[in-house]
């Protein structure tokens, strides 16, 4: 927000005048003293104070200052919404519009970046232990994201169970990396691990062999008791 100019008789009424001017509270103004201004003698050479003042951006403004700069030098019209959860230290900026394709990008990449971005903005003063974590979004997409992850990891551990043969997958960043992991954390015959390096990294799904061959061992045997009587 710009800075506007207030004269007034002391700097306090000067002060006052800016907080109603900006409809604000002393808490979240920002001002500077240009002149103190004096009394003159008698009222004789007086001078007003002047100060110049602007209300404090909060962490949403300064957000969605930063992406409307970006959309408009892309020329689009993209709404931004943001909210932020003091308490868990997370910030969510949710945006709407036409072509919102455009922001997602191959693999989400483009809303990656964005959000990236957002984060060094929102955190540019702040120490480890006041990062704000910052979740962008457009069109649900993350949620979709995340179930496609999810389906494509159990249909390719069932291929490895029947292949026995380890399958690698395409590139992932960290985020969705670590939803492979989840997925798959707790199936009993196939295990995950992460290889290569940036931004190649991605997840290799492959045979947990000695749980495989034992539960088959068992499962034969069993048949054959059963054969038997």
């Amino acid at each position: 927000m710009d800075m506007i100019t207030v004269s007034a008789k002391t700097v306090d009424e000067a002060i006052t005048k800016a907080l109603i001017e900006l409809s604000t509270t002393s808490d979240k103004l920002e001002y500077e003293v240009v002149d103190r201004g004096s009394t003159g003698f008698l009222g004789i050479g007086a001078k007003p104070a002047i100060i110049r003042a602007k209300k404090k951006e909060s962490l949403e403004d300064t957000a969605v200052e930063f992406l409307n700069q970006i959309f408009g030098t892309m020329n689009m019209t993209v709404s931004i919404a943001v909210t932020l959860n003091e308490e868990e230290r997370e910030m969510s900026v949710n945006l709407e519009g036409e072509d919102m394709g455009i922001l997602i990008g191959k693999r989400g990449q483009t809303l990656d970046s964005l959000q990236y971005l957002v984060s060094l903005v929102v955190n540019k003063n702040k120490t480890s232990e006041g990062h704000i974590r910052v979740k962008l979004d457009t069109e649900n997409y993350r949620e979709r994201r995340k179930e496609t992850l999810e389906t494509l990891a159990k249909n390719i551990a069932y291929k490895v169970k029947r292949t026995k043969r380890p399958v690698s997958l395409e590139p992932m960043n960290p985020y969705e990396r670590r939803l492979i992991h989840a997925a798959l954390q707790n199936d009993k015959y196939v295990t995950t691990r992460s290889d290569g390096e940036e931004p190649f990294r991605h997840v290799i799904i492959s045979l947990k062999r000695e749980n495989y061959k034992r539960d088959r061992y068992s499962r034969n045997n069993s048949s054959s008791a059963v054969n038997q009587q």
